[in-house]
């Protein structure tokens, strides 16, 4: 049996790697829907242009992914502290920003960028403690 403290570790080192998991589930899932939606199918309002624009390839590996997102957040979630997980987690929307602007050619805007910038300096301000999480 492990000791207290390599239950700890690997404890930890589980709620990075799901960490990781979430964000890049997040924002790839993200950009395949933007990216799907903005060159794929184009939606009339009809309902067989919905149904289409789902089976486009991009929005159908969007939604997968964004379906593993909510899994993996809800796994995370299960042993790891809300005040940890969501702050930790946010590093997603930065990197979102950066994909919209990088590859969909979305123009973001000083005050965004700003923001942005805030999100990162909280992000960094709550990955120096250290996640208070329960073993299972």
């Amino acid at each position: 049996m492990p000791t207290t403290s390599a239950a700890s570790e690997k404890l930890v080192w589980k709620t990075r790697l799901f960490a990781a998991i979430v964000v890049l589930t997040n924002v790839t899932g993200n950009f395949a829907l933007s990216w799907g939606i903005k060159h794929g199918a184009a939606m009339d309002g009809s309902a067989w242009s919905f149904v289409r624009v789902i089976f486009d390839p991009w929005v159908f590996c969007g939604i997968l992914l964004l379906s593993g997102w909510v899994l993996s957040r809800m796994a995370l979630l299960s042993w790891a502290d809300l005040s940890y997980v969501i702050p930790v987690t946010s590093v997603g929307f930065v990197m979102n920003a950066i994909m919209g602007a990088v590859f969909l050619g979305e123009i973001i805007t000083p005050t965004r960028w700003l923001g942005t910038l805030c999100i990162v300096g909280g992000t960094v301000l709550v990955g120096l403690t250290a996640p208070k999480t329960e073993t299972q």
